[in-house]
């Protein structure tokens, strides 16, 4: 299951992208013929294009959504386990972000990001995690990318 939100990325993380289609775009394939190595590179390299591709053409640049609190791309969200003390912050987004930010990066279409998906401040929220045992999530708090930098300036 995936969410049909659009990517949501950073101005750094599209300009990185960017750069690094560039670079790929530059590298074609110097491999002659029948060269088994040079077959898969070609192949892994023109495969990571599309995929720069897909993020780009749909992607939401820097454009912070409503500070209304509820989980969504573009969000720096902080949320306690129920088996922690402990809170953690994270920006939903797209994994290719480049790690501007000591900000760890959790994809709308992870079990967490889809979990949290539309969730309001004090909302808890329930998932899986691969051994398949059940995390119980609760938001403490969403707020814009934007506003999140500005203040941590």
């Amino acid at each position: 299951m995936t969410t049909s939100a659009r990517p949501w990325l950073t101005p750094h993380t599209h300009r990185s992208l960017l750069r690094e289609r560039a670079d790929l775009m530059r590298g074609e394939s110097a491999s002659g013929g029948d060269d088994p190595d040079g077959i898969v590179q070609e192949r892994h390299r023109r495969n990571r294009i599309r995929q720069i591709d897909d993020i780009l053409r749909d992607a939401v640049v820097g454009e912070d959504p409503p500070d209304d609190g509820i989980a969504e791309p573009g969000m720096v969200l902080t949320v306690r386990y129920d088996d922690s003390a402990a809170a953690e912050t994270f920006l939903l987004g797209s994994l290719d972000e480049t790690g501007q930010d000591d900000l760890d990066v959790y994809s709308p279409d992870s079990p967490l990001g889809r979990a949290l998906a539309g969730a309001k401040r004090g909302e808890q929220r329930t998932y899986r995690v691969p051994n398949g045992a059940t995390v119980r999530v609760t938001l403490i708090d969403a707020e814009p990318y934007g506003r999140f930098r500005r203040l941590a300036r």
